[in-house]
């Protein structure tokens, strides 16, 4: 009986505006590197095939490149696969799979599932592959539904898989749509003998549906947001005629797959400053991880808010991208800043009249806290070093 790796969601040529180039390259190229890892695991498991299930490409306008380089690492992949048209890189006027760099460029493993016909993987026997291909990216029905309406049951000794793309209404009965796959369909023609496994993509978490174990999502080998449920992954999937159907997801990437963390932080002095320092250094693979920050609470003092600004000026390097966004912070001067870089004469006076303002609210209180920043960061960038006689005063 077969053994097979599912996947989907490839997206291959996607970007992310976040990216600096340096890191938008990386992302762009593990992408690809994710193809040979593939490839790895299914020699490693004794794969037969390997069925991606829909927008292998991001769309269907990526750079010739892409196609050219998604291609090269396809063909070493020492099995066939099988690739279904998704919403991304649907089978429409401009479809990347009838493009001439795909077609010249095409291995002799790969199969494109354009067709709602049975294909015999090379190299296997008594099983066959049945594709549900997007063909525009805004199908009017459920295209399982109208895959399944055509199927009988396969022959005693037969496998059949289907492979298709989009959402499955369980997984969002309120927002009832006409291309979503109908859950129940599907289980019944499992039980009936129509099908042995349907093969899902579109979600990019790892996913099991209904009763039968065998309708899964495979979630996509490179997460491409926190919201996903263990990216970074592909199922092995083992079908006996008359069982449950065996999956063990695997993983791609190791403790060096993508990662995509919201991380909300309160902060209200130096020690939860720190905490947030103890968790940037604490991430492993750095480089490969994308942290959106959220950070609420008041500190008080700009030494806190100075410390702060470094340590996220030192991590952004570090990270693939580390942003703060929805920042509720407030940051809240007080006459002890002055104190540590000695104000003194106008400058001190200065500070004072702007203290008055800071404690009160409105837009003129945020400009005075931002102008007392500012001379605190000046006044701290002059005083002398340690052992320096020079005056310190401003």
């Amino acid at each position: 009986m077969p053994r097979f790796i599912h996947s989907s969601d490839w997206q291959l040529g996607m970007s992310r505006y976040y990216l600096s180039p340096e890191a938008e390259a990386r992302f762009t190229q593990d992408r690809i590197d994710a193809i040979d890892r593939i490839g790895a695991l299914a020699k490693e498991h004794a794969a037969e095939f390997v069925v991606v299930a829909g927008d292998v490409f991001e769309s269907n306008h990526v750079k010739p490149q892409t196609i050219k380089r998604a291609l090269d690492a396809i063909a070493r992949v020492p099995v066939p696969v099988l690739l279904l048209p998704g919403n991304h890189d649907a089978l429409d006027a401009a479809s990347v799979y009838q493009s001439h760099t795909f077609l010249n460029r095409k291995p002799e493993n790969v199969i494109v599932l354009e067709q709602e016909q049975g294909v015999e993987p090379p190299g296997t026997s008594h099983v066959e592959i049945v594709g549900a291909p997007w063909r525009s990216k805004q199908p009017g029905a459920d295209l399982v539904a109208r895959l399944l309406e055509k199927l009988n049951g396969p022959a005693a000794d037969w496998t059949r898989i289907v492979v298709a793309h989009g959402r499955v209404d369980a997984l969002a009965p309120e927002h009832e749509q006409p291309a979503q796959i109908r859950l129940q369909g599907v289980e019944e023609a499992i039980q009936g003998g129509r099908l042995h496994y349907l093969a899902l993509g579109d979600r990019h978490s790892v996913t099991s549906l209904g009763e039968t174990g065998a309708v899964w999502y495979s979630g996509t080998p490179i997460a491409t947001a926190s919201r996903e449920l263990d990216p970074g992954s592909v199922l092995l999937v083992d079908l006996e005629l008359g069982s449950r159907p065996v999956v063990c997801p695997l993983s791609v990437w190791g403790d060096a797959a993508w990662r995509f963390l919201d991380e909300s932080r309160e902060l209200t002095g130096e020690p939860d400053v720190e905490e947030l320092a103890e968790f940037l250094e604490g991430q492993p693979h750095k480089e490969r991880i994308v942290v959106r920050l959220t950070l609420t609470g008041a500190l008080t003092g700009l030494a806190s808010s100075t410390r702060l600004e470094d340590l996220l000026a030192e991590y952004h390097d570090h990270y693939a991208s580390l942003r703060c966004e929805q920042s509720e912070l407030m940051v809240l001067p007080g006459e002890l800043d002055a104190d540590e870089v000695q104000l003194s004469g106008y400058a001190r006076a200065a500070w004072d009249d702007l203290l008055e303002i800071a404690a009160g609210a409105g837009a003129d209180a945020i400009k005075s806290r931002d102008a007392m920043s500012l001379l605190y960061q000046l006044a701290l960038a002059k005083q002398p070093e340690a052992g320096d006689s020079r005056a310190a005063a401003v």
